[in-house]
């Protein structure tokens, strides 16, 4: 473990034990490990130095929409690869949430959810994407049954 030793003028570190005392942090070295990796994490989504991730992509649509919750669907259906596992709310009368956890390819579970979201009567979409590091050397091997 490497140490360093960061200055703080008075406010700011005053409003930085706060944020460590609301979050549950035991220290500051917790706090700043997580807003590092969190940060390093960002920019190599950002700079696509993320080969793989998981992701929770949320999205609020009017099921009253032509034909637009089976289009989700199909949508779900045709990248089984990457969609683990989808949560359907119905938020009122008209409106529903669906939350659709995936894994796989950073860029295509981005690709992914970009269309998803971009789908006519698609509102309020957002995508978090969380890079992980996997297992280069382990292969899956499955088969995907006919019907």
């Amino acid at each position: 473990m490497e140490r360093f030793t960061i200055s703080l003028d008075e406010k700011l570190a005053s409003e930085f034990d706060r944020l460590i005392r609301e979050r549950g942090y035991l220290n500051r070295s917790e706090a700043v490990r997580d807003m590092l990796c969190g940060k390093l994490d960002a920019l190599r989504l950002q700079e696509s130095q993320a080969p793989f991730c998981v992701a929770s992509l949320s999205y609020v649509y009017n099921h009253h929409e032509r034909d637009l919750a089976e289009r989700l669907t199909e949508l779900q259906h045709h990248h089984h690869d990457l969609v683990v596992a989808a949560t359907h709310v119905h938020l009122d009368h008209d409106n529903c949430l669906e939350t659709v956890m995936l894994r796989g390819a950073t860029g295509t579970v981005r690709r992914f959810a970009d269309t998803l979201i971009a789908e006519r009567g698609v509102r309020h979409g957002q995508v978090n994407l969380v890079p992980v590091d996997v297992d280069a050397g382990h292969r899956h091997v499955h088969s995907h049954p006919r019907t």
